[in-house]
């Protein structure tokens, strides 16, 4: 049979690549997407188009109301998207939300017998989230292990993180071998309704820094 992997699908330009390397690993995909009280519905947008053109085996959109606790200037609309580099962990950090992601992903990965998680986390190109470092993802591998039914019963979950130490160019590179369409994709925190970017935000600058390293040409949208 077939193996199935959940896969965690933003709609940016990590989460897509993240897809297309389980689906050349010969993995079933079920991909998940969270409407989490973000600032736009662009990504979610994009995250459908993907999970269409690419025929996972399922797409669920599952709505968790993150901005109902805020603390992030991507579900807190009284805090602005910084426009220019900030120093240590920037205000554009979701709290916990990796965390949340991955538990949720990890329910449903039991429930469908799956054994597989991919997420496009990356710690070399990226913001400074505490949660995307490669300390983080060993510790939640230890969690889904102790902390499920399946685990408990010597069924080892793998946390797949396969972009963690590529640099943005990297990334883009193995993206395109794989016949990525990278124009699909929304990374910009501040995108308008049309999906366009705003190109000042930290994801539109790592996005365009790791396109012009790549020698790649740029496909993304701007407004």
């Amino acid at each position: 049979m077939q193996k199935k992997a959940i896969i965690l699908l933003s709609g940016g330009l990590d989460s897509i690549t993240a897809l297309a390397l389980a689906q050349s690993r010969g993995y079933l995909c079920h991909a998940l997407s969270f409407d989490y009280g973000q600032r736009h519905n662009a990504e979610l947008n994009a995250a459908r188009r993907i999970a269409e053109r690419y025929r996972v085996a399922d797409h669920k959109i599952i709505p968790l109301g993150l901005g109902a606790i805020g603390g992030s200037a991507l579900t807190d609309d009284h805090i602005p998207v910084p426009m220019t580099p900030q120093d240590g962990i920037p205000t554009t950090y979701v709290p916990a939300r990796n965390t949340i992601f991955l538990a949720f992903a990890l329910g449903w990965a039991e429930v469908l017998n799956a054994r597989d998680i991919f997420i496009g986390v990356n710690a070399v190109d990226y913001s400074g989230y505490p949660d995307c470092r490669p300390e983080f993802i060993a510790a939640f591998q230890k969690l889904a292990d102790l902390a499920t039914k399946a685990g408990v019963e010597g069924d080892h979950f793998t946390i797949h993180t396969p972009l963690i130490a590529l640099s943005k160019a990297d990334i883009i590179k193995t993206g395109l071998a794989l016949g990525v369409d990278y124009s699909q994709t929304v990374s910009c925190y501040a995108a308008d309704p049309d999906g366009r970017a705003c190109g000042l935000c930290d994801a539109c600058r790592l996005r365009k820094n790791g396109f012009a390293a790549a020698g790649i040409a740029d496909p993304t949208r701007y407004r």
